[in-house]
């Protein structure tokens, strides 16, 4: 239900055909008891779902029907007819999918608990467990309680219930779908919100759950609503081209004739473009030719009946090579699947033409509904608690989403995180070198940092690098559909992610891992690497001084790219008590040449002498101050670069020679290899910094590496 679609409760209204509802309503109830006939009122839903489910049990549906339209009885919709009228359309949207019995008891019933006075409780004692979670699963929450983020809790609770049972997803899209179609009765500017939100949340998840027949429809009312004039532009095309013949017809009987004399056995349809297509393909080519206004659908029986209705059609005409797609082969990750491919004919016409058998033209069309129950196994059993239940959708995309809406309770990024990760129109699958790690399905665009986070949870904290398709590569590394990925951990999990992770992390999963794992460390808890401003980060999180603390005192907050000194050894003598700090750009350690320089609030920052921002800022006039080490083992954090020949297991091989010196990888860097070089850059924090020598031959001795060096971080 959308409450912005209604009226409030006890409204009248008096529309011609509000009567005659009223009366057909009331006869069914009151007129139909004997022999627990159907009311008229659900008599063409329950035709329709007959149709599909021919031996289903129709008593859960009378007695559903019964009590929304007497919950329901006196409330009105903003059109002004009878409330009841939603929830039985609803109903009718989804038997005509071939939703099962269940689903369409929860339709009748979804409203009841939201906007009357029957409960939850009551529902499951009429109707069962399942019937109750799926009503629950689309009940929003309360603006009362929740305020401003009722609307993106409330679809938080919809996908976890959604993660249980799909089925709550399809009647939300079928609720959404019927308020869409009368949302004219709302004003302009609530329909424009109620529109961009089905634009970035429902048609997505439509797509993902391979509704198509709900998608577009969506699709079209949404742009009708948001894009007025361009709807009417493309609706006036699709009815300037009705007026004429269509010459696709031509195209298909030649098809038919093709298939006929091949024996293969198939029905060849034209399936028209909706608005929105119409609309896309215009932009994508200009003016549209005769034939660009729909494409060949051809059902066959078997799925080797596609591939040979496949070799027919490359063998008569003229194939367009670029235009074929195997999606029988790897199907789509919302189930989809068919042949995709266009062709010349003699005439010179091009046809787009869609092949696929009847199963998977109903799997096409109405996406998880045509799975029905997914607490059945296939063969019809109910499930037990230790059955994986039957929704091939759970591994993926839902997931993910399930996932990190855990991690992130701020309602407001869920939300943006929501339709960011939604927006993505594609998925991409990558596979493991390790036979015993399945497949990983990400969005298009993702990197090998969202990678390690759908792969390892937070374990990939400690990810260094990885390998793409045999070769190292850098986490920031875009990966493509096929690429086979393995990903490379400390081996002591002492690492931790960088802020520039943020910069190439493009799932909320990894997103949100990453700046809760930031957040958690402050700029002076030992091992934090250095803060740098993440670029389009939606909001900055600053730090507040403890009460009672000043600026310049040590209980105050500490500029980026600064660690605190107490402990690590290093003393300023021209400046007794302040805060002394080692820069984060040289990070130096003893026994190190160093010069300190005070900063804004007092406290003194300690460079390397050789650093540049040292020279920089004795050139620019500043006073440098002397700075000594304390005698005895001091802790140090250090920047190693080493450049080596590439080769397979480098990196490993360097990690596992840090590790032996007993040093915490603190984050890591592997550029692409060039010219058969490559450079790898560590941080690293040093129980003793006088280990640094041995470490530093450590990595030399390292099979390809010619040269490891101390390393400065310039800043603009």
């Amino acid at each position: 239900m959308s409450a912005e679609a209604t009226a409030p409760r006890g409204r009248r209204g008096h529309r011609r055909d509000v009567l005659r509802l009223r009366q057909l309503g009331r006869a069914a109830i009151f007129g139909t008891a004997v022999n627990n006939r159907l009311p008229d009122a659900i008599e063409h839903v329950a035709q329709v779902h007959r149709r599909h489910h021919p031996g289903a049990d129709l008593d859960a549906l009378r007695r559903a029907y019964l009590l929304a339209e007497s919950a329901h009885r006196g409330q009105t919709r903003k059109s002004g007819e009878p409330y009841i009228t939603h929830p039985l359309a609803v109903t009718l949207i989804l038997a005509e999918l071939g939703a099962e019995t269940t689903t369409l008891t929860a339709s009748l019933l979804h409203d009841t608990v939201e906007d009357t006075e029957v409960t939850l409780d009551q529902v499951g004692t009429a109707f069962g467990d399942e019937v109750r979670h799926l009503v629950d699963g689309v009940t929003k929450l309360e603006k009362v309680d929740y305020g401003a983020a009722a609307e993106p809790e409330t679809f938080r609770k919809m996908l976890v219930a959604t993660g249980s049972d799909v089925r709550v997803m399809s009647i939300k899209l079928a609720d959404r779908l019927h308020n869409m179609r009368t949302l004219g009765v709302m004003r302009p500017e609530k329909q424009a919100r109620i529109a961009r939100v089905t634009r970035d949340v429902l048609v997505p998840l439509a797509e993902r759950l391979g509704v198509q027949t709900l998608k577009t429809e969506l699709e079209d009312l949404v742009f009708a609503v948001l894009h007025p004039e361009e709807h009417t532009q493309a609706k006036a095309l699709i009815r300037e081209h009705a007026r004429r013949p269509d010459p696709l017809a031509a195209v298909a009987e030649a098809v038919r004739e093709v298939l006929r004399a091949a024996g293969v056995a198939a029905e060849v349809h034209i399936r028209p473009r909706h608005v929105l297509s119409v609309h896309r393909a215009r932009r994508k080519r200009g003016e549209l030719g005769p034939c660009d206004y729909g494409r060949l659908l051809i059902l066959v029986g078997e799925d080797a009946d596609c591939y040979a209705v496949l070799g027919e059609l490359h063998t008569c005409f003229t194939p367009v090579v670029s235009e074929f797609k195997d999606f029988i082969a790897a199907p789509k990750f919302n189930l989809y699947q068919s042949l995709h491919t266009a062709f010349l004919d003699d005439e010179g016409r091009l046809a787009e033409v869609l092949v696929r058998t009847h199963r998977m033209h109903r799997v096409a069309e109405t996406g998880v509904v045509a799975l029905g129950d997914p607490h059945r196994s296939a063969d019809g059993e109910a499930a037990g608690d230790d059955t994986e239940r039957a929704d091939p959708t759970r591994p993926g995309w839902l997931s993910r989403l399930l996932e990190w809406q855990r991690q992130e309770p701020d309602p407001d990024t869920f939300w943006s995180s929501l339709r960011d990760e939604l927006a993505s129109d594609r998925e991409i699958t990558v596979f493991a070198e390790r036979a015993d790690e399945g497949p990983l399905q990400l969005p298009a665009g993702a990197t090998c940092v969202d990678a390690a986070y759908a792969r390892h949870g937070k374990a990939a904290h400690a990810c260094l690098g990885a390998r793409v398709n045999g070769r190292l590569a850098s986490l920031r590394t875009v990966l493509r559909d096929g690429d086979t990925v393995r990903l490379l951990l400390a081996p002591d999990g002492g690492s931790g992610p960088s802020p520039e992770w943020l910069d190439y992390a493009v799932t909320p999963a990894a997103r949100i891992a990453i700046r809760r794992w930031l957040d958690a460390r402050t700029p002076e808890a030992e091992g934090e690497p250095e803060r740098a401003a993440p670029v389009a980060e939606p909001r900055a999180r600053t730090r507040v001084p403890a009460p009672g603390t000043q600026p310049g005192t040590a209980g105050a907050p500490r500029p980026p790219g600064e660690v605190a000194a107490e402990a690590q050894g290093a003393e300023v003598p021209d400046a007794p008590g302040a805060p002394v700090r080692l820069a984060r750009c040289c990070t130096p350690v003893p026994p190190d040449r160093a010069l300190g320089f005070t900063v804004r609030g007092g406290a003194v920052t300690v460079h390397r002498e050789s650093c540049p921002s040292a020279v920089r800022m004795v050139g620019a006039g500043r006073q440098p101050l002397a700075v000594s080490w304390r005698s005895g083992a001091v802790e140090g954090r250090v920047t190693l670069r080493a450049e080596a020949l590439g080769r397979a297991e480098l990196l490993a091989d360097l990690t596992e020679a840090i590790a032996a010196q007993g040093v915490a990888v603190v984050h890591a860097e592997v550029e692409p290899p060039r010219q058969q070089r490559v450079r790898h850059t560590y941080t690293l924090r040093l129980p003793d910094a006088s280990r640094l020598p041995g470490l530093m031959r450590a990595m030399r001795r390292v099979p390809g590496v010619y040269d490891v060096s101390r390393a400065v971080h310039t800043r603009p």
